[in-house]
């Protein structure tokens, strides 16, 4: 009988073993009992320099201020974004920082997060057609686009100066926003022949239309997406340059969505002997895009600070678990409400203020590049 009752407690030890080997993830808590999370954090990839540094800043910034945590990436799947949710709440998630996948794929999401009393913050993109998301924190997007078509504008003179467009994401709603903010000042430089649009006849088509509908943009960005992608962007690049006749180049502008794009776009127009100089944007401020606009391959790119970005949505998450209204400064219709919003400033970046933006501000060390000024 004792011998039963030996083995009996040494099956039940090892299956408890077991159990609780086979439930270590990849991820994990930080600021306490992994558990119980008290902020749950989704960020779309892994794959892109941006959302490792938010990962640093939520799991630094939130383990400071004492809260449970846990970070779970996408990786370009609405079904593991929803995924992830699922194991958050389950988790006894509070509150929820998402920058979705997809902005309306994404509805369904928040609201069973929503349903099971988490508050939800959308994160640098805006979750599109629902009511579930409570508050917004993000860049402006618009003024990043104009910060883009600034740019471009300032550098053209003349008339008949070649453009070539790009955008991000269709699903993405912030590619729409930064699309309208760069054709805000683009257009009436279009309109004029300051620019000539080389590479979209949808965009050529609404040369004459400054305020462009949901629509408009749609039919624009479906024809010149990158998808955030640099692959496809590089693709859609060589197949334009392919498409025009050394007529359509010589010195050239392009609108670039972001900089991993703007870097595979880039290096398609400095390969093509018909060009003899190009302009080009970018945003994000990645360490390989700021080497690029020190070596003089990339223009300029929109700074976009994420520390402060995720600080505002960590003050924003505290504010929430205190029991406090968060502060906001804008609103954003989501096509279901006005959501409170709280926005973060952006800098553009070019070769003569990269040391005193990136460097001096203590984003970056110096010692990630060379010929630093």
């Amino acid at each position: 009988m004792k011998k039963k009752i030996l083995s009996l407690v040494l099956c039940i030890m090892m299956v408890f073993c077991f159990s609780a080997c086979s439930n270590k993830g990849d991820s994990k808590a930080t600021g306490g009992n992994s558990g119980n999370i008290e902020v749950g954090i989704v960020l779309p990839t892994k794959d892109e320099p941006r959302w490792i540094q938010d990962q640093g800043k939520f799991e630094e910034l939130l383990g400071k201020a004492g809260f449970t945590n846990q970070v779970l990436f996408s990786q370009g799947s609405s079904a593991t974004e929803k995924a992830n949710v699922e194991t958050l709440i389950s988790k006894g998630m509070k509150v929820l920082i998402i920058c979705a996948q997809d902005a309306s794929a994404a509805a369904a999401t928040v609201e069973a997060a929503k349903a099971a009393g988490v508050t939800v913050i959308a994160y640098d993109r805006l979750i599109t057609g629902t009511d579930a998301v409570d508050y917004y924190v993000t860049f402006d997007s618009v003024a990043v686009g104009e910060a883009m078509g600034t740019f471009l504008s300032e550098k053209a003179s003349g008339t008949g100066n070649p453009l070539y467009l790009y955008a991000g994401a269709a699903t993405d709603n912030n590619a729409f926003l930064f699309f309208q903010g760069a054709w805000n000042i683009l257009q009436p430089k279009i309109a004029d022949g300051t620019f000539v649009i080389k590479n979209s006849s949808e965009a050529l088509a609404l040369k004459d239309t400054k305020e462009l509908t949901r629509d408009q943009l749609s039919t624009i960005i479906g024809q010149v997406t990158t998808d955030w992608d640099f692959n496809v962007a590089k693709s859609k690049a060589e197949a334009h340059l392919t498409a025009v006749s050394a007529a359509d180049k010589g010195n050239v502008f392009v609108l670039a969505p972001n900089d991993g794009t703007s870097r595979s776009i880039a290096d398609v127009f400095a390969a093509d002997s018909d060009v003899s100089s190009y302009v080009i944007t970018g945003q994000d401020a990645e360490v390989a895009s700021i080497q690029y606009v020190i070596d003089g391959k990339q223009s300029m790119t929109v700074f976009k600070d994420t520390r402060t970005l995720a600080a505002d949505s960590i003050n924003m998450a505290v504010s929430i678990l205190k029991g406090e209204t968060p502060a906001t400064d804008a609103t954003y219709d989501n096509g279901k409400k006005e959501v409170p919003s709280k926005q973060t400033p952006v800098v553009v970046v070019t070769q003569d203020n990269v040391k005193s933006a990136l460097i001096d501000s203590g984003y970056y060390d110096a010692s990630k590049f060379t010929g630093l000024n």
